[in-house]
C-alpha cells in the first residue's frame, strides 16, 4: 500500500545526503530512470510488492535493471531499503525525489492533455504562455494524448487543473439537463 509520508521521508534523506556529496543531479538521473521503469512496467512493481518472492531474489532483480544505469549511492540506497523491506515503496521514493529535485531547481511541472499529438510550435507556445501568465521560472511540459477528451486540451499545473475539453462541455451540459427546472413545468 503507497504511503507517501514515508516515501518523502526516504526521499528527503537521499536527497540531503546526495546534496552533501554533490551527487544530487546524478541521483535525480538514477530515480527519474527508476520512475519510469515502474511507469512502464506494473510486472516490475508488482515483483516488489510481492510477499512471496524474497529479499534476495529481489535484490538480484533489482541488480540485473539497474546493473551500470544508475551511480553508487543510488545503488546503496535501493540496498538499505531492501534490507529495510520497504521496497515496495520504491515507485513512490523515485517520485518523491524527483519532486523534491524539482522544487530545489524551480522546475514547475506542466501537464498537457489533449485528443491528438501536439506539434513542436505549439509545446514551445503553452510552455512560454505558462511562464507569463503564472510566472514561472522553470517550466517542464509532459504532453499525454487521450482520445476519450473529444477535443480542446486540459492542462494541470501546480495542482491547478484548466479543463477546456469538449468531454466537460457535454457533461456540463447532461446536468444542466439533469437539473432542467422547465420540465416539472411541462407536466
Amino acid at each position: 500500500m503507497p504511503n507517501p509520508r514515508l516515501a518523502a521521508r526516504y526521499a528527503k534523506s537521499l536527497v540531503s545526503l546526495s546534496q552533501e556529496q554533490g551527487n544530487l543531479e546524478a541521483v535525480y538521473a538514477d530515480m527519474s530512470y527508476l520512475s519510469q521503469v515502474c511507469k512502464q512496467s506494473h510486472e516490475f512493481v508488482n515483483l516488489l510488492r510481492s510477499p512471496i518472492i524474497k529479499a534476495d531474489q529481489k535484490g538480484k532483480i533489482m541488480d540485473a535493471v539497474t546493473h551500470g544505469k544508475i551511480g553508487a549511492l543510488t545503488e546503496g540506497f535501493i540496498t538499505l531499503l531492501i534490507k529495510k523491506g520497504r521496497e515496495s515503496d520504491l515507485p513512490e521514493i523515485a517520485n518523491a525525489v524527483v519532486e523534491q529535485y524539482n522544487e530545489i531547481k524551480g522546475i514547475h511541472l506542466v501537464k498537457l492533455t489533449t485528443a491528438t499529438p501536439v506539434g513542436e510550435t505549439m509545446k514551445q507556445y503553452i510552455e512560454q504562455k505558462v511562464k507569463k501568465e503564472k510566472g514561472l521560472g522553470i517550466v517542464q511540459l509532459e504532453t499525454v494524448v487521450d482520445e476519450k477528451i473529444i477535443g480542446g486540451f486540459m492542462l494541470e499545473t501546480d495542482n491547478q487543473l484548466l479543463d477546456a475539453s469538449i468531454l466537460r462541455d457535454l457533461k456540463d451540459i447532461k446536468r444542466q439537463f439533469d437539473k432542467n427546472l422547465f420540465v416539472h413545468n411541462i407536466r
